[in-house]
């Protein structure tokens, strides 16, 4: 059974700087879609990034710039490092992991941008 755990969320100050991360048990980030989405109050859930292999990873256009996407297939751990920080970055953010056709989520981490 394949179980993601996120973690890593909590409250910044605008400009600072999270680093999300996403334990996998049962299946790996090796090989598969691993992404990163978030979901604000009243909004629908959002595409952050995902990373594919070896290929060049992709983001919204939203986090161009200040977010990235990476993994250590060793702890096979997906990250998010999240700087410069916005208000509107607000959100739960949820890790994906797409493999053999099948989707599975994280529970979800709060990250609050405030202050």
């Amino acid at each position: 059974q394949v179980q993601l755990t996120e973690s890593g969320g909590g409250l910044v100050q605008p400009g600072g700087s999270l680093r999300l991360s996403c334990a996998a048990s049962g299946s790996m980030f090796s090989g598969n879609v691993g992404g990163w989405f978030r979901q604000a109050p009243g909004k629908q859930r959002e595409f952050v990034a995902h990373i594919i292999g070896s290929l060049t990873p992709l983001y919204g256009d939203s986090v161009k710039g200040r977010f990235t996407i990476s993994r250590d297939n060793a702890k096979n751990t997906m990250y998010l490092q999240m700087n410069v920080l916005k208000p509107e970055d607000t959100a739960v953010y949820y890790c994906k992991l797409v493999t053999n056709g099948n989707v599975y989520w994280g529970q979800g981490t709060q990250v609050t941008v405030s202050s």
